[in-house]
């Protein structure tokens, strides 16, 4: 029973998480929120914008489409005496709805092929992070690039009182993690992601930027933030009983900022002996 309960406590706590949040999380979930996470990168500009142009698209087809449909439906009734033409076919009407939804496709997938392109351009990358998911935390390695050997663990903070509901559950609720990824604003860094054990996703919404952690595999993707402040994203692939807690917690900080948390780090590790060991709550 009690192995059944923390099941069920874990694949609920993803979806609920942010219905116990009093507060909007800057970076993070919105109370109530409908729309995408305020983007700080171009790459999640481009995909909101491509989103709101192909949901426009579609509304304005829609609205033609059954526009057409009740009026001819109400001008043409039976009962006002309409007849119903009779026509074998129409070649001007099938190259019509052949051409047309054929330019409204073209009108979609240039943008979002470029988008998709602007995705994969990992050059010129000021920093490359080597992100590894575990069942059930992060590791990152910093590999190429100012701040080159730091390496951790991000593990989930938030106490078993909260989770359980014996403790008040605060707006950043199963979002805490022992040791936040740190970049410098205004600057690309390069992603690369693996796996350990089974299949994660590293999810950052603010940062427009989901790749698939994969065993064996390494892939890559970058972000460019042009805000600092804290961004937080959660595991997007179903990885067993702590998926729910396994939070991203990316904090971008100024030049300045990023040099002397490399300064410090570096002594940190130096004096741990080369790893950062996990502080938060164990999985």
């Amino acid at each position: 029973m009690k192995q059944l309960k923390y099941y069920l406590t874990a694949a609920s706590a993803l979806c609920v998480s942010t219905a116990f949040a009093d507060q909007s999380l800057t970076g993070g979930p919105q109370v109530n929120g409908i729309d995408f996470q305020h983007p700080v990168t171009s790459i999640a500009r481009d995909e909101r914008d491509l989103n709101y142009m192909v949901m426009l698209i579609c509304l304005a087809i829609g609205i033609l489409v059954f526009g057409v449909m009740f009026y001819s439906v109400f001008k043409h009734r039976k009962s006002k005496g309409a007849v119903a033409s009779q026509f074998h076919e129409s070649t001007t009407v099938e190259i019509a709805w052949t051409i047309v939804p054929l330019l409204i496709v073209i009108a979609m997938v240039i943008p979002a092929t470029k988008t998709v392109v602007a995705q994969q351009n990992v050059s010129d990358s000021y920093l490359t992070i080597k992100v590894t998911g575990y069942q059930w935390k992060w590791g990152y390695d910093y590999v190429d690039g100012p701040g080159k050997g730091i390496s951790f663990y991000s593990t989930l903070t938030t106490p078993m009182s909260e989770i359980y509901g014996n403790a008040p559950k605060p707006n950043n609720y199963l979002l805490a993690v022992d040791h936040d990824l740190v970049v410098p604003v205004n600057q690309k860094i390069r992603i690369l992601t693996t796996s350990m054990d089974v299949l994660h996703g590293w999810y950052v919404p603010s940062f427009g930027v989901q790749m698939d952690a994969i065993p064996g595999f390494i892939r890559e993707t970058w972000f460019k933030a042009d805000q600092v402040g804290t961004y937080y994203g959660q595991c997007a692939q179903v990885c067993g009983k702590g998926h729910a807690f396994m939070p991203i917690v990316v904090k971008v900080v100024s030049l300045p900022d990023y040099a002397v948390w490399v300064k410090t780090e570096q002594a940190k590790l130096k004096k741990d002996g080369g790893t950062l060991t996990p502080s938060g709550a164990t999985s």
